[in-house]
């Protein structure tokens, strides 16, 4: 099997990897301007005394993030010196990890609730972690591995479709019922990347979002969830919920709005005085649209443009079809992510709590996103990224060589 005989033989991908330096630092610069409100009211309920000279109550969740930094990081070099094809072996035991560690939100006493969403699990030593950080990279691993050796069968509705749909509705299942819509969107993104770059035909894919919007929509209405519909409904209409959903919806847009071409700077931003909920993790973006602008906002976007235009770079220059697959769903677990969590903020998609990846406040979110780069780097070694069309050539000729030889030439 080629995969056991590769060799690192590149330079990690410099380029990706500055990127995602960059855009930790520019999240740090962000959260210590924009959690100045937020940081003030946790303190207050902490019994600080913010009235005296010397105290500082503006740099809560700013240290925190420091602290997350400090543990990603180190993950995420580890994740980069691990061969790749590591998580190929231990993909199967990563999906089943992450399905258990999903179902154990469910029992009492072990999960922890923000909001509408019950997603957090209580952990003794690592204090509280998302399941469905680690249910990405479970996904993304398993159905690489799955699909790699089944690359005539992906375009069956039998071998293919059914099975792939099977696989990604018991993730999507168990997310809706905390309920995580954000998330979804993410793996449903993730899952259909890995899903078209193994070959599958564009008509079953479309039927089958059609097939799955229209199990959501049935979903939603008889298993009242009420808040799906809310989010929905304030998505079209914010004046419908003026102070739920409508309002954070109303705020993003104002942010967005009063940004302008160029911004009003981090000091004469004024939505993050305590008018944009979560302003430091779920609505990151809007206060960067308000701060730097159109220009400076597009530049943040055109950052994750850049990630996954390395990332399906390196896909397809790796020489085995597990590191191609993976490679794939990783690049689109980052950059989709991160254009949900835009399409939220500026109201093209309906508001739902999802963070920016390295951008926004947040412990597992942060981590995972660390990791996910460090395997992407990892990958890049082992891809000669300046001659991508290689792989893709030999592997056109190994196509036509068996077809001649099929027909006895």
């Amino acid at each position: 099997m080629i995969g056991s005989r590769l060799q690192p033989r590149y330079p990690f991908d410099h380029v990706l990897g500055i990127t995602i330096v960059g855009l930790a630092i520019f999240g740090l610069i962000m959260i210590s301007s924009a959690s100045v409100y937020e940081s003030y009211q946790v303190y207050v309920r902490q019994g600080v005394d913010c009235g005296i000279i010397d105290a500082n109550c503006n740099d809560f969740y700013f240290w925190r993030q420091v602290r997350n930094i400090l543990v990603a990081i180190p993950l995420g070099l580890i994740a980069a010196a691990i061969p790749y094809l590591f998580w190929r072996k231990a993909a199967l035991g990563i999906f089943v990890g992450s399905i258990i560690l999903l179902i154990a939100l469910f029992l009492p006493g072990l999960s922890t609730g923000w909001g509408t969403s019950q997603s957090w699990l209580t952990i003794p030593i690592l204090s509280s972690i998302q399941p469905v950080e680690v249910a990405k990279l479970g996904l993304i691993f398993y159905l690489a591995r799955w699909m790699e050796s089944r690359s005539s069968a992906i375009g069956t509705i039998e071998n293919g479709f059914i099975p792939f749909a099977v696989i990604l509705g018991i993730v999507v299942f168990l997310l809706i019922l905390q309920p995580d819509f954000g998330s979804v969107l993410v793996m449903t993104l993730i899952a259909t990347a890995i899903y078209f770059a193994a070959g599958a035909r564009v008509k079953h894919i479309v039927v089958g979002g059609i097939i799955a919007a229209s199990l959501a929509l049935l979903v939603v209405n008889l298993g009242g969830l009420d808040y799906v519909k809310n989010r929905f409904a304030s998505f079209i209409d914010p004046s419908l919920d003026p102070e739920g959903i409508g309002f954070q919806v109303k705020q993003s847009l104002i942010a967005v709005g009063k940004g302008g071409v160029f911004g009003a700077g981090l000091e004469g931003a004024t939505q993050r005085f305590g008018y944009l909920p979560e302003v430091q993790s779920d609505a990151i973006y809007a206060a960067t649209a308000e701060a730097f602008g159109f220009f400076g906002s597009t530049i943040i976007a055109g950052f994750f443009l850049l990630i996954a235009y390395h990332g399906f770079r390196i896909a397809a220059a790796v020489p085995d079809r597990f590191g191609q697959l993976a490679a794939v769903g990783l690049s689109a677990a980052l950059a989709g992510q991160a254009f949900v969590h835009i399409g939220v903020n500026i109201a093209l998609l309906p508001y739902t709590g999802i963070t920016l990846p390295f951008v926004s406040y947040g412990g597992s979110s942060l981590a995972t996103s660390f990791v996910i780069a460090g395997i992407l780097l990892n990958i890049s070694k082992y891809a000669n990224i300046h001659s991508a069309n290689f792989y893709r050539e030999q592997n056109i000729s190994a196509r036509q060589e068996r077809k001649r030889l099929q027909r006895g030439f």
